[in-house]
């Protein structure tokens, strides 16, 4: 039955001239399902997608979309929608028209279309702007018109290229509250691309985390956050704190898993050289003899502390980092803890 996933990439491959690119790439996506790639720039994430859909051939490899291969298919003739960072809405037509050009394409019946756009504005809070031009639209506005026009033409997979990235910061978490609650109310599946790990936790069933080319973790996002596999999923997903062991090896911890107590308790001692107030939280930055670490502490138990205190630091959960690219995750008992963080002091 995993045959059965609404989209299958099998040993994909796409190089370019420079040899950046994805090589040998595995995926599956399963129907209803909202996978988001993830990564830096220049990690391959946008070049899976637009393989996806047509706009780049593979090297090498399969694109199986719902048991079909569409490998040598142009991007008119697959059952996918592609919503750009830029929008690529057509400035010279208006909403209505934007909404409606694919379906008179594909030469739909005007009484049907007229729904169809009536439908589709209405799921996205756009009625009352059908006679209005992209131009006379915000930036959220003209995004939704953008994602409505995909989805009218009903694709198979939706694939979504940094939607959200010309957003400023409210607009765009709006934006992906209002994507993921329309994502289940219609049950689509979507193929969605970022490099911000907030959107990827916030929207996606599961996240694929990417590096250089190839796939670093695939899992959910509490597990990619709670568990992560490699040091670069864990340096990449979130705040941590990376602690020498002494033997070539690291701790790492995140903020929210540090506690401060008085000096001369935990595992670690430390100065506290900056507190920031960031909203409901304090975001404590301590020199420590494992260099800078930061602690993350709810306003009213942090109040209390200032400045060039002294401080004892507490090491919750954490995870072990034997090497460059290994890793193994835990609860040491705190003498073990203690013992490690002596090590290499």
């Amino acid at each position: 039955m995993a045959d059965k996933a609404k989209l299958q990439l099998i040993k994909m491959t796409k190089l370019y001239r420079t040899g950046d690119g994805v090589r040998d790439i595995d995926l599956k996506v399963e129907e209803g399902e909202l996978v988001t790639l993830l990564g830096p720039s220049g990690c391959g994430k946008t070049t899976i997608l637009r393989v996806v859909g047509g706009f780049l051939n593979a090297d090498s490899g399969q694109v199986i979309l719902n048991g079909q291969e569409i490998g040598q298919l142009p991007p008119e003739k697959r059952p996918t929608s592609m919503v750009f960072q830029s929008y690529n809405l057509w400035p010279h037509m208006t909403v209505f028209d934007n909404l409606a050009f694919g379906l008179k394409l594909r030469k739909i019946p005007h009484a049907t279309i007229a729904q169809e756009v009536s439908k589709h504005l209405a799921l996205f809070g756009l009625e009352g702007n059908e006679k209005k031009y992209p131009g006379q639209l915000s930036g959220g506005q003209q995004q939704r018109v953008a994602t409505a026009r995909a989805l009218i033409l009903k694709p198979q997979i939706l694939l979504m290229d940094e939607p959200f990235s010309a957003l400023d910061a409210k607009i765009r978490v709006q934006m992906r509250e209002e994507l993921k609650k329309i994502q289940l109310e219609l049950g689509i599946t979507v193929l969605f691309v970022t490099h911000d790990q907030e959107e990827a936790m916030a929207i996606s069933d599961r996240i694929v985390v990417m590096s250089r080319g190839h796939f670093e973790q695939t899992d959910t996002p509490a597990e990619v956050y709670d568990h992560p596999k490699t040091r670069f999923v864990a340096e990449f997903m979130g705040d941590m704190n990376f602690l020498g062991d002494g033997k070539g090896g690291f701790v790492a911890v995140r903020p929210e898993n540090l506690a401060l107590v008085a000096a001369g308790q935990g595992q670690l001692s430390g100065k506290i050289v900056t507190i920031m107030v960031l909203g409901h939280f304090l975001e404590i930055y301590m020199e420590t003899p494992k260099g800078l670490i930061k602690a993350f502490m709810s306003r009213e138990p942090g109040s209390g502390y200032k400045v060039g205190d002294e401080v004892g630091i507490v090491i919750g959960v954490h995870h072990l980092f034997a090497g460059e690219g290994d890793t193994g995750a835990g609860h040491l008992s705190e003498g073990a803890m203690s013992d490690a963080m002596r090590t290499g002091a």
